[in-house]
């Protein structure tokens, strides 16, 4: 009755009934106890537990995962001090608890003192590991562990992955399979997102469709993604193709494959299958519509598309959209009516980007009066942000206005503010290979650069390819 009073929220009734019992049993003070923890009154329950005459070891581990979940480490530890004939169950949810608490120094002490390890408490502890990024500390767990399962090994793909290291979650992940254990929805989805090549996300993708994971919708749509920014359009269109069974993202993902890749009209053609197939749009489909637009200068079809995100879907418009439209009419040269639409949009929606877009139109049609008043809005709105200082910078010195020009510079070190510098990036034999603007640390550099003088700039020459200054803003 006790439970059944707190589950339904009626705590008060709990209680009541609680206190009329004559003879209450360890049964009902545990009871009372969680239903106090239940509802989030740490306080109460932490009293009435001290006043238990008796209690078993499901009231202890009640009350101990209580203060784990309520961010009382201290109490958790003092409880578990005095703990009587504790259970591997009390051991996995002090390791557990201190872990999700971000306590894994304790929490190793801990594991290291429990007398048998059960598969949570292991796990329990490469989790915590990878999640404060010690990566080598969780390999070292990994390894001691006697009896490995699919989340011991879904979190250490998951943690090299997230932590830049491709190569070796791509690693881990062919070990899992040569130690027979069948991937899960969730190491698919590691894997394949750190693909950072084509020859890699080739192979695991011939893996998914052995495994039979390729009809996942989730998987196909994460596919058309990675195979569009590796570059490999015609890949994300047949993946695109071959399934069954869309939804709105994987229609998005290729909608915005095409505009990405300068296609603006074939994502408009697929928007309109889209539709005739019965997916509603969401607001990330119409960022993809509005950007191949903007790439394609589609200035009537984008003014059409973004009318009808509210009026047609029942969208509200957000900052991107607004973006997309802004750069769609500064492109085609519609600047005055692209600053009447920056000027119609609520000040919560009006963010970095949309004055980015205008002041980009400004830049590019030279109209430096409205591109100065943007450029002052923009830099009040982000201050610490290179990009506006870089356009305005770079929008005086191509009308010659160079004493604007070094204010603006003289701004920038003020702030304290500094451009992020570009870089290239190849892979060689499976190695990515990354290059900073001006850097010569790489071992081979000498080589590189005779490569590059002798092979390369001939060839651009031919190519009559003429480099961009204007963004050349140390």
């Amino acid at each position: 009755m006790v439970l059944g009073f707190a589950r339904n929220g009626l705590l008060d009734r709990a209680r009541e009934f609680f206190d009329l019992m004559p003879e209450k049993n360890t049964i009902a003070w545990t009871a009372m106890v969680k239903s106090y923890l239940d509802n989030g009154f740490f306080n109460e329950a932490y009293k009435l537990f001290l006043e238990m005459p008796q209690k078993n070891i499901r009231s202890w581990n009640i009350m101990i995962s209580g203060c784990l979940s309520a961010n009382r480490v201290n109490e958790a530890i003092q409880l578990f001090e005095l703990m009587p004939g504790r259970s591997h169950v009390s051991w996995t949810a002090m390791v557990s608890g201190l872990a999700q608490n971000k306590m894994v120094a304790i929490a190793r002490k801990y594991f290291d003192l429990m007398p048998y390890k059960d598969l949570a408490a292991w796990t329990a502890m490469i989790t915590a590991y990878v999640d404060e990024m010690l990566l080598d500390e969780a390999r070292e767990i990994f390894n001691l562990m006697p009896e490995k399962n699919v989340v011991a090994w879904n979190t250490m793909i998951d943690g090299y992955a997230r932590n830049g290291d491709e190569g070796e979650a791509l690693r881990f992940f062919v070990l899992m399979l040569r130690s027979c254990f069948r991937p899960n929805e969730t190491t698919i989805t590691s894997v394949v997102t750190s693909c950072d090549g084509m020859l890699e996300l080739m192979q695991v993708h011939a893996i998914v469709v052995r495994l039979g994971f390729d009809r996942d919708t989730w998987l196909t749509n994460a596919l058309i993604t990675l195979y569009s920014k590796s570059g490999d359009l015609c890949s994300a269109l047949l993946v695109f193709e071959l399934h069954k069974s869309k939804d709105v993202v994987t229609w998005t993902a290729m909608v915005v494959a095409f505009s990405n890749h300068g296609h603006g009209h074939h994502a408009l053609q697929l928007f309109v299958r889209m539709i005739v197939s019965g997916i509603k749009p969401d607001e990330v489909t119409f960022v993809g519509l509005l950007s191949a637009c903007s790439h394609a200068g589609l200035v009537n079809q984008g003014r059409r598309l973004f009318d009808s995100i509210k009026g047609t879907y029942d969208l509200n418009p957000k900052a991107e959209h607004y973006s997309c439209l802004v750069d769609i009419l500064g492109r085609a040269g519609l600047v005055n009516e692209a600053m009447e639409v920056v000027s119609g949009i609520h000040p919560s929606e009006r963010d970095e980007a949309v004055l980015v877009a205008l002041l980009g139109a400004c830049k590019l049609h030279g109209n430096v009066a409205m591109a100065n008043f943007i450029g002052e809005k923009l830099l009040e709105l982000e201050p610490a942000s290179s990009g506006g200082y870089v356009l305005l910078a770079n929008t005086y010195a191509a009308d010659g206005q160079w004493d604007e020009f070094a204010q603006v510079r003289k701004r920038m070190r003020e702030m304290n503010v500094k451009k992020i510098p570009g870089y290239s990036q190849i892979q060689v034999n499976g190695r990515n290979h990354v290059f900073f603007i001006g850097e010569k640390s790489h071992p081979q550099v000498d080589e590189i650069y005779i490569l590059l003088q002798h092979n390369l700039q001939p060839l651009m020459r031919e190519m009559v390819h003429a480099p961009d200054n204007s963004l050349m803003l140390d």
